[in-house]
């Protein structure tokens, strides 16, 4: 039970502090002269701890709802890690509420996040591409890209594990799902956002240089 809740806690709150950033990028492109106005420390404080707060509340919720479902005697989980779609299918009850749950809570953590960030890169695609100075528009690009990157990994894969029918759930493509969202996107979150690094974008091309120039050699 708390492997289950605690995985939902961590993945939905990631959910809403991509949002978070995407309004600070929002603001820092479209406002820029008053940006550090209305991203203040307060600001901040209360979107991360509302990030926190909406990821405790929604897990407690749907961690419940699982839990008080009827399990058959088979209980070892073909699975990673303890989540809703194999512990359903382990349910010997009516699934039907959990399945509406699931649904609602995919539409309020990936859904709804994700139409407000495509709002808010609307803005900001249409406020760089009036931007006047080439290197401007280059420099605003770069700060959006990783964030875009990131986003479109995690709420990609998390969409297509919660906001869909039990019925077409299958074994080995919630294995791939769960593996990228919740393995292969943390993992690669920090080398991502890194790469905005001149410096370390200096060190990879030399370490990329160099190793090619020994396998030549």
């Amino acid at each position: 039970m708390s492997l289950l809740y605690f995985l939902l806690f961590l993945g939905t709150t990631e959910c809403f502090l991509l949002l978070a950033m995407a309004y600070d990028r929002f603001t820092a492109i479209c406002n820029p002269l008053r940006y550090a106005s209305i991203m203040s420390k307060k600001l901040c404080a209360w979107l991360v701890a509302g990030s926190w707060a909406s990821g405790m509340v929604l897990s407690l919720g749907q961690t419940t709802l699982i839990f008080v479902l009827p399990f058959c005697e088979d209980n070892q989980i073909n699975f990673f890690f303890c989540d809703i779609p194999p512990l359903l299918r382990l349910a010997c009850g009516d699934t039907f509420i959990n399945e509406i749950a699931v649904f609602t809570a995919g539409m309020l953590i990936t859904l709804i996040p994700s139409l407000l960030i495509l709002g808010s890169y609307i803005h900001i695609i249409t406020t760089i591409l009036k931007m006047a100075s080439a290197k401007g528009r280059q420099k605003a690009f770069s700060t959006c890209s990783s964030h875009l990157i990131v986003i479109t990994m995690f709420y990609g894969s998390a969409s297509a594990m919660y906001l869909r029918p039990s019925s077409s759930y299958t074994l080995e493509n919630d294995k791939f799902l769960a593996l990228l969202y919740s393995i292969i996107t943390p993992t690669l979150n920090p080398i991502i956002y890194s790469l905005r690094s001149k410096e370390i974008n200096e060190a990879l091309k030399r370490r990329v240089t160099s190793k090619w120039f020994h396998f030549n050699c």
